[in-house]
């Protein structure tokens, strides 16, 4: 068990379930349909790996550690890439300011991290220490 990564996990989750509240009552009014479904892809992909993370953090203590912390990094990597580049899309498109409209060029990258990520986690779990 990594107790950093748990502990991580743990500032993510909640920051995941403010940010989940703040969209949900008092975002709900001021973005478009369109807009609001970026940021609900946000919260739920950004929830969805902090349990991955949290993952991590305790089968680091069963298997290759170092393959393990591969797969918990790669899952904060991604959480910072495409969480944090659609939310900023979404900040971007609710203030009509075209020009920061690429910031939604980073989000791939922040999935190439996730799918990494969970790649370390099945091989790092088929390994014996």
């Amino acid at each position: 068990m990594n107790n950093r990564y748990i502990t991580i996990a743990g500032y993510l989750g909640a920051i995941t379930v403010a940010l989940g509240a703040f969209g949900a009552h008092a975002l709900k009014e001021r973005l478009s349909p369109e807009t609001m479904e970026i940021y609900k892809t946000a919260v739920l992909y950004q929830f969805i790996h902090v349990l991955a993370l949290l993952a991590g953090g305790i089968l680091y203590r069963f298997g290759p550690a170092r393959g393990f912390a591969w797969a918990c990094n790669l899952f904060i990597g991604g959480i910072i890439l495409f969480s944090g580049s659609l939310y900023a899309l979404v900040y971007v498109l609710n203030t009509g300011n075209e020009s920061l409209k690429w910031i939604g060029a980073i989000t791939p990258a922040g999935g190439a991290c996730f799918i990494a990520g969970w790649l370390c986690l099945a091989i790092c779990a088929g390994k014996k220490t």
